[in-house]
């Protein structure tokens, strides 16, 4: 009954969309030198993506609720017109998308790193490394520590740490029965949130990027101390690993661990990619030379396109690189030196190395898949103006609450990115604004609305079900992606409830660590009462 609903919603909103395109369709309308549609930077702009969303949410169907919210992105942009919704969706957003060299970039990390990890799982050095692991590690507690560890030294780029930390650790997690959904978490919680707060990433040369007219990288790091989103959200994974607590649909899931089902629901979208045969001479140099090689490669690939072997001085290199190519010519050195490996200790035949590479693209089928749809739906929201709505929605009430503004930027950085799904865009929009008003009037209070920016847009990011990075850390931990969803919510909600009450601390005291220890005790304190609810999980 529960699943004929689901259908019934998906068939009904796609039956009311095709009626309406048909009964306005106009075939052959001229269209104009710079087409403008009618619900440009309104609400409407939004509705898209929280259309998406919220099916997925209710549906657990991931990829027809993204179609469908693509679908309504092209008829609000068209105006009801048939031809011209078609045409929009697949010429301007789907071909567009997968047009876009960064986005190709980002698919062919994908397929080599899936390339990589399936070697590694045929040579046995996943095993290996699962059987030395559990000699050091005893406990599901030193399990997932290990992994929040790991993700935490993983700093460079978001991409790279999902899809890495997940390779390395699944079989430890496995073996102390962790379930698939913790694990996508812990990955997801070690990935955005750290690299936002780590000055060597990515993501520190995105914004800093964004911060015109003044010093971004100085700016960046003072804004750290100020991140509470991200600080609190480790504050509280490290707390709730070693207090066992879970809640919500969490719960539910580690309970069924301890028992062996790892993964709660039927979906196991990445089940079929498992290697039957393995190599019986694997050993733990089977997967750490790799994993290690793949790590200074990328390293190395992102200095080389920010110019750093041109002359650029290292801190520059990495904040003007480019993490897309960067990472490729990284992951395609790391696939080279790890075949060679295997050849050299004949752990696999070359023919078996290469059976492995189209293995690792059927793997990441499912993340390459909701990505495209996660990013046509962001190219349908971008063409209908939600930056500039936004922005303007920001602008007009900036003034009026000074004091309250990180947190009222906090609030909207969070739907913002939720909605789409994008953390970069929501900087974006969002940081030049708070240039704009503080720059002159409220220094202090500037470095803390760009810090509530981007702490804004972490969180959203974490709880989207459109965001790349949740889809990366679903494909990491190989993990159902709207299972992922649905745990990590009450987690990103209470960790954002309490920066958000932080935020509020922080713009009348204008100090980072007595804000920051208010926001650690909310958040201590938060764990020990969910503790005495009796939400814990305890090894069997």
């Amino acid at each position: 009954m529960c699943n004929r609903k689901r259908k019934g919603l998906l068939l009904i909103s796609l039956a009311l969309m095709f009626v309406m395109a048909f009964a306005m369709t106009a075939f052959g309308a001229e269209e104009e030198a710079e087409y403008v549609p009618a619900v440009y930077s309104t609400f409407w702009a939004l509705v898209p993506p929280i259309v998406a969303i919220g099916l997925a949410l209710l549906t657990k169907e991931v990829y027809s609720s993204l179609f469908v919210g693509i679908l309504m992105g092209g008829i609000l942009y068209s105006g009801l017109n048939f031809e011209m919704t078609i045409v929009h969706i697949f010429e301007d957003g789907i071909i567009g998308v997968l047009s876009d060299s960064y986005n190709v970039g980002i698919l062919v990390f994908l397929v080599i790193l899936g390339a990589m990890v399936s070697l590694m799982n045929k040579a046995g050095g996943s095993a290996a490394f699962g059987q030395f692991a559990a000699g050091k590690i005893h406990s599901r507690v030193g399990a997932q520590l290990a992994t929040v560890l790991l993700g935490v030294l993983i700093f460079i780029d978001d991409y790279f740490n999902c899809l890495t930390v997940g390779s390395v650790m699944r079989p430890v997690t496995d073996k102390f029965n962790v379930s698939r959904a913790k694990l996508a978490y812990l990955i997801d919680a070690t990935a955005a949130p750290v690299c936002i707060i780590a000055p060597i990433s990515s993501w520190a040369a995105a914004v800093t990027g964004f911060v015109e007219g003044e010093d971004g990288f100085s700016i960046f790091i003072r804004a750290i101390p100020y991140n509470f989103y991200a600080l609190l959200t480790i504050v509280m994974m490290v707390g709730m690993v070693v207090m066992r607590v879970e809640f919500g649909s969490m719960k539910t899931h580690e309970k069924n661990a301890v028992k062996g089902d790892l993964y709660t629901t039927p979906g196991r979208p990445y089940d079929y990619a498992k290697d039957e045969h393995v190599a019986v001479r694997g050993k733990v140099m089977d997967l750490l030379i790799p994993i290690v090689s793949l790590i200074i490669c990328c390293v190395i690939g992102m200095l080389y396109t920010g110019g750093f072997f041109s002359g650029t001085d290292f801190v520059t290199a990495f904040s003007e690189s480019d993490a897309s190519l960067g990472l490729t010519l990284g992951s395609f050195f790391g696939l080279i030196i790890t075949i060679g490996l295997y050849q050299i200790r004949r752990v696999l035949s070359f023919s078996d190395c290469m059976a492995c590479i189209p293995e690792g693209f059927k793997a990441m089928v499912p993340a390459i898949l909701i990505l495209t749809f996660a990013w046509t739906l962001k190219a349908m929201t971008d063409s209908l103006g939600a930056d500039v709505y936004v922005a303007s929605l920001v602008a007009s009430s900036a003034k009026g609450f000074l004091n309250f503004l990180p947190a009222i930027i906090f609030v909207v950085g969070c739907l913002l990115a939720f909605a789409t799904g994008t953390s970069w865009g929501t900087f974006g929009i969002l940081i030049p604004i708070v240039v704009a008003v503080f720059e002159n009037s409220n220094p202090q209070l500037m470095i803390i609305s760009i810090s509530a920016c981007m702490a804004g847009a972490v969180c959203g990011d974490h709880c989207s079900p459109i965001s790349d990075t949740t889809i990366m850390a679903s494909a990491g931990a190989q993990c159902e992606h709207v299972n992922h969803v649905m745990t990590q919510l009450p987690y990103a909600a209470t960790a954002a409830l309490i920066s958000f009450v932080t935020y509020i601390v922080a713009g009348f005291v204008q100090t980072a660590w007595i804000s920051l220890a208010v926001g650690i005790i909310l958040m201590i304190g938060a764990l020990m009462v969910i503790r005495l609810l009796g939400n814990t999980v305890t090894e069997s």
